[in-house]
């Protein structure tokens, strides 16, 4: 049973008694936990954890605790803008705004076609706005070019569970982690990504002593810190590190045959897929010692349970989906799925990507249907009363895909709504770039980086301003209501969708409004009769229900069912022909099945195993840029920290930009802590402080990717590598190549000058000057010789943060 006892945490500052507290959900990582807003004076001032909730019993993380300062932030946009003829932001009325942008796609559509419009969301929204993305982009704009920065962060989770299951939706939930024997993190950071569900995990430890607890991670994080088994593997090769494991299974005959001869198909091809792969071999290439994997693969081997989780460490990675397949097929060839404890549980980042995928406003139609088979775009034109030929289809374009189409000129209008695309795509100089050719419309709460490309700007409501559902990492769908109003001249993104589809006068085939709801609760009733009989089944959802009962997991098929804990517990799966969410793809190239052959893998039901060959990374250190550069986030911030950076706590515990650097590549190149490295790699440099230790392994550097405003050159961004997966189109922000380098001048030692006189003089202390010049007494320095002096020392403590509390 997850949590003992409730803790109620909270975060008010109000003058006198709160007024009122309003049922919500915490808008920041995807564990979803369950809240209460503050009221006071029509004002939100504050949060409380809400007791009752499962998920959390009233705990909040640091990032949730300081969500709602947002929404008080002096600098929230309350009137649209309009970039003037000199170039500049002025400000302009709604209808001004929202005139120029229906001018600008009619002219798109006429000129260029459908295709030549773009939307590209967030993963902070509700299914009520993805569902309107959906409508109006495809049965209105008639684009297929719907996509959002779930691209960037779990696109892979659908993608491998699509491959495995034939539909999205994680197979276990976080209730089989409070069941499970063993559960593996694969590069998952937990404790800082999730703070409250990894609080969760250690409640239970600290109290049973279980899970046993493996953690798959290149750097000694915080959650590997309490791993039973750390697998601190070489970058890039989490594919040899499970196709080694699942070879030795199959070996040693720690494998369920009845299972698999019954629930999947494909075991001869993948079995022969990891023939090559050895422990010595794929110890070897993963970097993990021949007794560590031995460990591993026995605790895998004879766990009766186990649940895996994984996140960007392998979602952002080379060959992401594959390595995710990979773990789908240790869970099938051992039987471990649908079974209390078991079942892979392939996390989302963002509080409600999931919803975005499931609604339909990334790449495949609303409630898990294949953009490729013409019986569910049939359904979907009779669902909403459209002509089927007005409905695109084939394999969904992502945003990497979007941005080499801006470069080409097939793309007229590109509405970014609810990220910042400035800080988080890769390579972002050639974003920026591509941009700049098209007529951009940024729709936020706040000038966020992404506003240097903009054409127009609407300003937009935040959590606890607007009423919707979201979708956790686990299925769990969650209400947020409206606690006050948004600002005056602000309007949400559920609004201004409904205000463009009425502009452009989008019909359906009767000629009546292809909109036809006004709320968001009448527009989750008609995306509740889309889901009917889809795996994603809401018949039984209301707003009601789920505030009385804190959440249910879909599917929720009718008023009776109150969810779903763990998919396939019949060991059905959802890879019929005709309910399969794709075809799949080719497992090695990337390239969209046809119908034909999907049929000719005749799974029909069952699970299939897909072989995972393995490629090399696609780049890797060399002799011009020797070092790992990886990526990733810290516990005190959120994505590009457009609300983080706005709470004063976060952003005193984490204000600037780093590099982690091990303690021996910081002798070998004579850095100092504290000292503003340059780091480059074939993309662009950045100079932010080192940070020494032993986090990292030797040869790699950590860079957090939350930092990246115009004026600072601190953007882990300006140096990823902009190739992405073949099979989920994710960027691999996990592995690019660099080198690190000292920025110094020199100082010429004069006569009577003192190490501490030279110190004071640059802003140093005499005791890092020292360090710098590998001083062992600050009398060493001679007159007349000269001395390196580092353009800067910055201090970068990061305020310690437990991932779980004495009182739990």
């Amino acid at each position: 049973m997850a949590w003992e006892s409730e803790r109620i945490d909270q975060n008010v500052y109000s003058q006198g008694n709160v007024d009122r507290w309003v049922y919500s959900t915490c808008n920041i990582c995807s564990v979803g936990c369950g809240c209460y807003i503050a009221v006071k004076d029509e004002q939100i001032v504050g949060i409380k954890g809400n007791g009752e909730h499962p998920i959390n019993r009233g705990r909040l993380g640091p990032k949730g605790e300081n969500q709602w300062y947002a929404n008080q932030a002096p600098d929230r946009l309350k009137t649209p803008l309009i970039r003037n003829a000199a170039g500049d932001l002025e400000p302009a009325t709604w209808e001004e705004a929202m005139g120029l942008i229906a001018e600008k796609a009619r002219k798109a559509m006429k000129e260029k076609g459908t295709n030549s419009i773009s939307i590209y969301s967030t993963g902070q929204g509700f299914i009520e706005d993805y569902y309107t993305i959906a409508k109006v982009g495809r049965a209105g704009l008639q684009t297929h070019l719907l996509d959002a920065n779930t691209r960037l962060c779990t696109a892979t989770t659908e993608f491998c569970l699509l491959q495995s299951f034939g539909a999205d939706g994680a197979p276990a939930s976080f209730d089989d982690i409070d069941e499970t024997e063993t559960l593996m993190l694969f590069g998952h950071n937990a404790a800082e990504t999730g703070t409250v569900l990894f609080e969760r995990i250690m409640d239970r430890k600290n109290r049973t002593g279980k899970p046993y607890l493996i953690v798959v991670d290149p750097r000694k994080t915080l959650t590997a810190k309490e791993a039973d088994l750390h697998i601190q593997l070489t970058p890039g090769e989490n594919v040899p590190l499970m196709n080694g494991i699942i070879r030795e299974l199959i070996s040693r005959g720690q494998i369920d045959q009845e299972f698999i001869g019954i629930h999947t198909v494909g075991f001869d091809e993948m079995k022969e897929s990891v023939e090559e792969w050895t422990m010595e071999k794929a110890s070897d290439a993963s970097g993990v010692p021949m007794e560590t994997f031995e460990k591993l693969v026995d605790r895998l081997g004879n766990t009766p349970s186990l649940v895996t989780t994984t996140l960007q460490g392998v979602y952002q990675s080379s060959e992401a989906t594959t390595a995710c397949v990979a773990v789908n097929n240790l869970h099938l060839i051992r039987g471990l799925i649908g079974k209390p404890g078991s079942g892979p549980l392939h996390m989302a980042g963002q509080p409600s990507s999931s919803a975005n995928r499931t609604a339909g406003g990334v790449g495949t139609y609303p409630a898990h249907r294949n953009p490729n088979n013409p019986d569910h775009i049939k359904e979907m034109a009779e669902l909403w009363n459209v002509e089927e030929d007005r409905l695109p289809v084939g394999p969904e374009k992502g945003i990497e895909d979007i941005i080499s189409m801006i470069e080409k000129d097939e793309v007229d209008l590109f509405w970014n709504i609810g990220t910042n695309p400035m800080v988080s795509l890769p390579n972002r100089r050639r974003a920026k770039k591509a941009l700049e050719k098209t007529f951009v419309i940024v729709q936020d709460p706040f000038l966020t980086e992404t506003a240097a490309v903009a054409d127009v700007i609407l300003p937009a409501a935040l959590w606890g301003e607007k009423e919707g559902i979201m979708e956790n990492g686990d299925r769990t769908l969650n209400l947020s209501r409206k606690a006050v109003e948004p600002p005056a001249g602000v309007k949400s993104d559920f609004e201004i969708l409904l205000d463009f589809a009425g502009r452009m006068e989008f019909q359906d085939k009767d000629g009546n409004p292809l909109i036809q709801y006004s709320t968001p609760e009448q527009c989750f009733e008609e995306f509740k009769r889309v889901s009917k009989g889809r795996p994603c089944d809401m018949t039984g959802v209301t707003y009601d229900r789920l505030e009385r009962l804190n959440g249910m997991r879909w599917p929720v098929p009718d008023e009776e069912s109150t969810g779903t804990t763990r998919l396939y517990s019949d060991f059905k799966f959802h890879t019929k022909v005709n309910d399969a969410q794709t075809f799949g793809k080719n497992q090695f190239t990337g390239r969209a099945n046809s119908k034909e052959e999907y049929e000719e893998i005749g799974a029909e039901g069952r699970a299939i195993l897909h072989p995972t060959r393995n490629l090399r990374p696609m780049e890797k250190p060399d002799d011009n840029y020797p070092m790992w550069l990886t990526t990733g986030r810290l516990v005190w911030h959120w994505h590009t920290r457009t609300k983080t950076a706005r709470s004063p706590l976060l952003h005193m515990a984490a204000q600037h930009g780093y590099a982690e650097i091990h303690s021996d590549d910081a002798e070998e190149l004579g850095i100092v802590e504290g000292e503003v490295v340059r780091i480059s790699s074939p993309r662009g440099e950045i100079e932010v402080p080192a940070r020494i230790g032993e986090i990292v392994q030797k040869g790699l550097v950590f860079v957090p990717f939350h930092f990246g405003n115009w004026e600072k050159k601190e953007a882990a961004n300006e140096l990823t590598l902009d190739l992405v997966d073949p099979l989920s189109k994710q960027p691999l922000f996990k592995q690019s190549a660099c080198k690190v380098e000292k920025i110094r001048g020199t100082h010429e030692v004069a006569e009577g000058e003192s190490l501490e006189g030279i110190a004071s003089h640059y802003g140093l202390s005499a005791r890092e000057l020292a360090a710098a010049n590998r001083l062992s007494t600050p009398y060493e320095i001679q007159t007349g010789k000269s001395i390196e002096v580092p353009i800067s020392i910055i201090n970068t403590p990061l305020q310690p943060y437990m991932p779980y509390r004495e009182n739990m």
